[in-house]
């Protein structure tokens, strides 16, 4: 199912009209969309559930905690949050302005379209969605074709439960996206590589579009010697395994978690998702066929869904699976040997910013100095992924990682923005007197003396 090409630009009309009349103004009209999005979720488990399974097979497990849980947990955020978010701030002032009530207001930007990718189908389509909504925002909601049956369901069922005067789903691949981007949009929301945020931002350039992008590459992981390594391999292998996304003891410790986790083989598992489509199966088994490093665990593959989580060790800082502007994003775990922290901070320095860094440590000077000494879109110690599960905390890239960013009220300032106000009296006329013409040296004096008392 695809909309046609044709109907776009008539969405984006209709949506923008939508907003000129203040369809999606009212705080209780968005109470009442964001309560029927969580309605949405509830009522529907069982078809978002059946579409990850056809489009990605993942397991039950991670569907909820990483897909509608989480989509879930926003959107009973931003319907709790919502009042407060959108309340007026008077500003401090100096006396003489007060009068004039100088207020900072929460306005939604306008129609606003939303670029969702594969690896969390629905979540990060409904997540964004939930800050728009709050914001005041008509949205149009463009799934990853990669995943269809996810985008269909979305598509199904978005017009059942939401106002389609505000929001509405488009489907499709390139030719669709291509003609989303000709248009002028207010924001564009757009959660993927970075090869595609360079035509998105120069398609958005051409129109000043304020952009959020949260992109990826490389999240680094450093090891602590000195720290617990068999918690360590267990809580980095589950990060590598989960959604097939992202030293001799620790390679020890990694056999073992990897035996715990699948005692029969990670290809026969049903407690990991299988590669998306063929097309990344085979960018996957290119970069695993080119890597000069050592295979250590798994290296198999079936068919063109599925491949082993694989550990390879002793990968250089050349080799295939480094590449700056490659995101792996699938169940292959390199390990990058160095001589010390230091080593391995100046690694991570010499690279693309991530969006997230990962350190293994319990020495708080070592947290300190890798706070201070490396940037990435979040620093998170002792797990891996976790930072996503916090529904109040910002996430976003730096750099190469992306722009902007998501989650709870951090969202809906993505899509709102700071209009200020101020009201002038009349009465307030008899101090104008020194800005009017004829100037002349006393009420230039005046002025300065007023500036001054200030």
């Amino acid at each position: 199912m695809t909309t046609p090409i044709s109907e776009i630009p008539t969405i984006r009309k209709a949506l923008g009209e939508s907003f000129s009349k203040g369809v999606p103004r009212p705080l209780e009209w968005r109470k009442h969309q964001l309560l029927q999005l969580q309605r949405m979720l509830q009522e529907n488990r069982d078809t978002f559930t059946e579409a990850l399974e056809k489009d990605l097979a993942k397991p039950k497990l991670e569907n909820y905690g990483h897909e509608l849980g989480g989509a879930m947990a926003q959107t009973v955020l931003a319907a709790e949050g919502l009042v407060d978010w959108n309340r007026p701030v008077v500003v401090e002032t100096p006396d003489w302005q007060k009068s004039w009530k100088p207020t900072v207001h929460r306005a939604g930007k306008g129609t606003v379209v939303i670029l969702a990718p594969w690896n969390y189908p629905i979540a990060l389509v409904l997540q964004p969605l939930a800050g728009a909504i709050a914001a005041g925002c008509c949205a149009v909601l463009k799934p990853s074709e990669i995943t269809p049956h996810c985008g269909e369901a979305l598509a199904e069922l978005i017009p059942k439960y939401l106002d389609t005067r505000a929001y509405r789903v488009v489907l499709g691949s390139v030719p669709e996206t291509t003609a989303l981007l000709e248009l002028q949009w207010d924001h564009i929301f757009y959660t993927g590589n970075n090869r595609v945020a360079r035509i998105i931002a120069a398609a958005a350039a051409k129109h000043l579009t304020p952009l959020t992008l949260e992109l990826g590459g490389k999240s680094a992981v450093i090891v602590d010697p000195a720290y617990d390594l068999t918690l360590a391999a267990k809580r980095i292998l589950w990060g590598k395994a989960l959604n097939c996304g992202q030293a001799h003891q620790f390679v020890v410790a990694l056999e073992a978690a990897y035996a715990e986790f699948f005692p029969e083989g990670s290809m026969k598992s049903q407690s990991i998702p299988r590669i998306v489509s063929p097309q990344h199966h085979h960018r996957l088994m290119d970069l695993l066929n080119r890597t000069r490093g050592k295979v250590i665990i798994g290296g198999n593959s079936e068919g063109k869904t599925k491949i082993e989580v694989t550990v390879i060790r002793d990968v250089r800082a050349d080799d295939s699976l480094m590449d700056d502007y490659v995101e792996i994003f699938g169940p292959l775990l390199p390990i990058v040997p160095v001589d010390s922290i230091d080593a391995a901070i100046e690694f991570v320095r010499a690279r693309e910013h991530a969006l997230a860094l990962y350190t293994f440590t319990e020495n708080l000077e070592l947290k300190q100095k890798i706070q201070e000494q490396t940037m990435s879109g979040a620093a998170v110690f002792g797990d891996t992924v976790m930072q996503q599960t916090v529904a109040n905390l910002p996430f976003g890239g730096i750099g190469q990682s992306g722009y902007g960013r998501q989650t709870g009220k951090a969202t809906f300032d993505a899509f709102s923005y700071e209009r200020t106000s101020i009201d002038v009296s009349k009465e307030f006329e008899q101090f104008n007197a020194a800005r009017y013409p004829p100037y002349t040296e006393e009420k230039l004096k005046a002025l300065v003396a007023a500036s001054t008392a200030a």
